[in-house]
């Protein structure tokens, strides 16, 4: 409502005329006087004119969302509300019809323009019937050159190709940050940016996954040597041409055809890709040597008893066989001591002393 009160003050108040009708050379007079000249509307007219087209307009909005507010959805308006509504409905379409009449009448004369100016006796004319109507086409003009050069850049953007020239304006910037970082100490070994990584792992899944890294995440993450997940292991694996580096088929192919046959940087070695093929190496797996087990058999118990004096012959002894382990696992595994150990060596010690003694018993009873 504001906007549109400074708007009348502007236009209508202050020169008797909008916007639109002072482009066209118009201005409202009085029709109510008769004579050689025209008459500007009086204060009164105009007064009402911006009531009926600001505050009346408000006000009509205010009514019509007001009605909307008393049907709530549930229980419907109340009748009181129901009668206002058709009341409104009512005037709005009297309204519509009066302003339709009078836009006929005004096709025929020319005289009122709205059914507001018919009201109120206002009507558009030239300021002087001496000068001719000319109309201002600077607007239109400016607006026709704004539109025809809009168009041309559409047609015109698609055949130059702005996603090309942003790609190779993006390469040669990271080719000249590339070289003012490392100087001429690696100019003679062309690597890429992500060259420590190992050879299972994706270099291009490895970069959308770590995109926010900085340089110097990256330096520290080659310095550990322990780089790459499951999740950026290669899956179908593809080489490129003439390189040779392997990636996964989905990430390399989507880079090469982004390219549009521009070729795509290699992220291990720098070199120029643009074709791939089917991986042609094999996975070595090494091979994983069995630590040869120690075993310890025992013999049957000598029973020592009165009953078996016949068979002194037969000696029942233990036998211990041991099987040393290999010496490449021991270097690999080595024994850590333990309490434990010590006291099962200390047990079996114990054992043989034991034994030890029996037999030296039963070689007496036979010497006997």
């Amino acid at each position: 409502m504001v906007l549109r009160a400074v708007l009348f003050k502007l236009t209508v108040w202050d020169h008797d005329a909008t916007y639109g009708a002072a482009l066209q050379n118009l201005k409202y007079t009085d029709a109510r006087r008769d004579g050689p000249g025209l008459v500007p509307p009086s204060r009164w007219q105009k007064s009402l004119y911006g009531l009926a087209t600001v505050g009346g307009r408000y006000l009509w909005a205010k009514w019509e969302d007001w009605l909307l507010e008393q049907d709530d959805g549930f229980e419907g308006p109340s009748p009181g509300a129901q009668r206002l509504a058709r009341w409104s409905s009512t005037l709005s379409t009297m309204h519509t019809s009066a302003a339709f009449a009078s836009f006929l009448v005004f096709l025929l004369n020319g005289r009122y323009r709205t059914l507001l100016d018919r009201v109120l006796r206002m009507r558009l004319a030239p300021p002087t019937s001496q000068v001719s109507r000319e109309v201002s086409f600077e607007y239109l003009n400016r607006q026709l050159v704004w539109h025809a050069f809009t168009e041309f850049l559409l047609f015109v953007l698609p055949l130059v190709g702005i996603n090309r020239w942003r790609r190779w304006f993006a390469r040669t910037w990271r080719k000249t940050k590339k070289i003012m970082s490392t100087g001429a100490e690696g100019a003679d070994e062309k690597k890429g940016e992500y060259s420590f990584l190992p050879e299972r792992t994706c270099a291009i899944c490895y970069q959308d996954q770590n995109s926010a890294s900085s340089e110097n995440d990256l330096m520290a993450a080659a310095s550990t040597g322990v780089v790459g997940s499951a999740q950026t292991d290669i899956t179908n694996p593809y080489e490129t041409i003439p390189c040779g580096c392997a990636y996964c088929f989905v990430c390399l192919t989507t880079r090469i055809e982004r390219e549009e046959g521009e070729g795509w940087s290699c992220l291990r070695c720098g070199e120029l890709v643009k074709e791939c093929k089917p991986w042609s190496g094999d996975v070595l797996e090494p091979e994983v040597k069995t630590p040869a087990a120690k075993t310890v058999v025992f013999a049957d118990d000598v029973k020592a008893t009165s009953d078996n004096e016949g068979y002194g012959d037969e000696e029942g002894s233990q036998v211990l066989v041991e099987e040393e382990p290999d010496s490449s696992v021991e270097d690999i595994r080595p024994q850590t001591p333990s309490v434990s150990s010590d006291r099962a060596d200390g047990s079996e010690g114990s054992e043989l002393g034991d034994f030890e003694a029996e037999e030296d018993e039963l070689s007496e009873d036979l010497d006997r």
